[in-house]
């Protein structure tokens, strides 16, 4: 009882000092929101520590995890929300019904958890299309279905004409965490490996490309999908020697890695060779001047495991479907802390930052 009372302790510390290390990163000194504040990058960092953070503080909340992970009796649990504003609702690979339940799964994954039940909140907007109501929520249900998760409770709001913008779709979830499973930011140490799926970008292309229409020759869907039976499939292999896992969603891989490094008070070396990337992702990319590590994607995940592991990790990220093309991308460092750093294709070396701004607002 003693070594773990220690440990919760340090755990605690090391929650309180990442707290008010973000507290010195972040400053909100906008007067009002703008789309950059949604964009899961710094403005919206900005957002959460200047108002939500402080406001809501707590010792649950203040981990800044993927989904709070609470204990009742003997029963660890995890909890998480998100909302999806997707703008088109419909495009290559998806829609914002198959997304918004894969969304929540994912989150819940990331605590190392089996999804079990979902809610489902749905904002319309008067004069909505019953038809492409009936496709986005036969969607989702299709979605639950597969995945092996219940929708179990929901609300149904509609507002005027021209107050929303169509629909807009809130998941809430709850899942049981595995007894193997002792993930987070604060279990990440030094030496560590950082592990990516697959290859990233193709989500925020998609949706790229079914928005402005672009005339770009290109087959890159989203990557949608749930990830839990990947996730479940590396607790079972190497247990507690997964330290931390994360859905680089908003902002990318560079931003996902950034809000670890600063939370886990380490520094992230990354190869940028070793970053899978498909061709018409990087093609696009290359015409509208965006860069892969900062797009979204809604069925990758960054796996972060101890040295001795990294292969065999590797080993079942690959033999899954869902993790064919996973790569070890980069190397956990003890300084400096809370940042992330990447050794480019000719040689340098360059800081890694955050997403700045919102090149590609309403992506989830």
């Amino acid at each position: 009882m003693e070594k773990q009372s220690i440990q919760s302790d340090e755990v605690l510390a090391k929650i309180e000092r990442s707290r008010q290390a973000r507290r010195h990163k972040f400053y909100l000194r906008d007067e009002h929101v703008t789309l950059s504040h949604g964009s899961g990058g710094k403005a919206t960092h900005n957002l959460i520590e200047g108002i939500f953070a402080p406001a809501f503080a707590n010792t649950v909340l203040d981990r800044m995890e993927d989904a709070a992970t609470i204990t009742i009796g003997e029963q660890r649990l995890a909890f998480t929300t998100d909302s999806y504003v997707v703008n088109p609702l419909f495009f290559a690979g998806g829609d914002i019904g198959k997304l918004a339940v894969h969304g929540t799964i994912n989150d819940l994954s990331m605590a190392g958890a089996d999804p079990l039940y979902l809610s489902v909140g749905i904002i319309l907007e008067e004069g909505f299309s019953m038809e492409q109501l009936k496709r986005i929520v036969d969607s989702m249900a299709r979605a639950a279905h597969e995945a092996g998760v219940l929708i179990v409770t929901g609300d149904t709001k509609v507002v005027q004409r021209n107050k929303a913008d169509g629909i807009f779709i809130n998941t809430a979830g709850v899942g049981v965490v595995r007894a193997t499973a002792n993930v987070g930011q604060t279990q990440v140490q030094p030496g560590d490996r950082v592990l990516l799926s697959g290859a990233i970008g193709d989500h925020g292309v998609a949706i790229m490309m079914a928005r402005e229409e672009l005339d770009i020759e290109t087959d890159v869907e989203s990557d949608s999908a749930p990830l839990h039976t990947l996730v479940a499939a590396l607790l079972d292999s190497i247990g507690t020697s997964l330290h931390c896992l994360k859905d680089p969603t908003r902002g990318g891989v560079a931003t996902a890695l950034n809000e670890i490094a600063l939370g886990a008070e380490v520094s992230i070396a990354l190869d940028e060779q070793s970053i899978p990337v498909h061709e018409g992702v990087r093609g696009a990319c290359e015409i509208l001047g965006l860069d892969p590590l900062t797009i979204a994607n809604e069925g990758k995940l960054l796996a972060i495991v101890a040295p001795e592991v990294e292969q065999e990790a590797l080993k079942v990220l690959r033999s899954h479907p869902l993790g064919r093309e996973a790569m070890v991308i980069g190397t956990v460092q003890a300084e400096p802390a809370g940042m992330v750093f990447l050794r480019t294709d000719i040689g340098g070396t360059r800081v890694l930052d955050m997403l700045v701004g919102d090149p590609l607002p309403r992506i989830c």
